[in-house]
């Protein structure tokens, strides 16, 4: 299973106004955040902690069919604790993902997936003509193959990115 999220961080600045009085109470436990409070740039890591949250939300989506977003019940974990800064770690509903995020000028974006190994069979592809969803979970059919394989797709402003394993 994968999932991925991007966010654009000249949108975000426009749009969203994360350090209002009760907006980080919604979305982050309180270890995330202390990794925000004693970050040396505390909206990148807003944002960092936001799109790993996303991204593993898509797979726990996909794998229980349940569409209830809540932020609060998704753990992420400061990455150096854990594979020295390679791979973050999430705790879902007891269950543990693994994502891993890429930061620059522009954006910010993250893949998760179940098993570590899966890290290594994600490919980025252009956008499949045959998208299917199924209750609102995007796979596309390979018409080489024939053969339906799941995909996440993700976009925010400027960027958009399909994966698929």
């Amino acid at each position: 299973m994968i999932g991925n999220d991007i966010v654009d961080l000249a949108l975000a600045k426009i749009q969203s106004n994360w350090k209002r009085v009760g907006y980080l109470d919604k979305i982050f436990t309180v270890s995330e955040k202390k990794l925000i409070q004693n970050s040396k740039n505390q909206e990148i890591t807003v944002w960092e902690l936001w799109s790993r949250k996303e991204a593993v939300y898509k797979i726990y989506n996909r794998l229980t069919n349940e569409r209830v977003f809540n932020p609060l019940q998704i753990e992420c974990f400061e990455n150096s604790i854990f594979n020295k800064n390679e791979y973050g770690i999430i705790i879902c509903k007891e269950k543990k993902y693994y994502t891993r995020t890429q930061i620059n000028y522009n954006y910010i974006y993250s893949e998760a997936v179940c098993n570590i190994e899966d890290f290594y069979k994600i490919k980025s592809i252009s956008k499949p003509k045959n998208i299917i969803k199924h209750n609102g979970i995007p796979s596309y059919l390979d018409e080489i193959n024939f053969i339906t394989k799941p995909i996440s797709i993700t976009h925010h402003g400027r960027f958009e990115r399909i994966i698929s394993i």
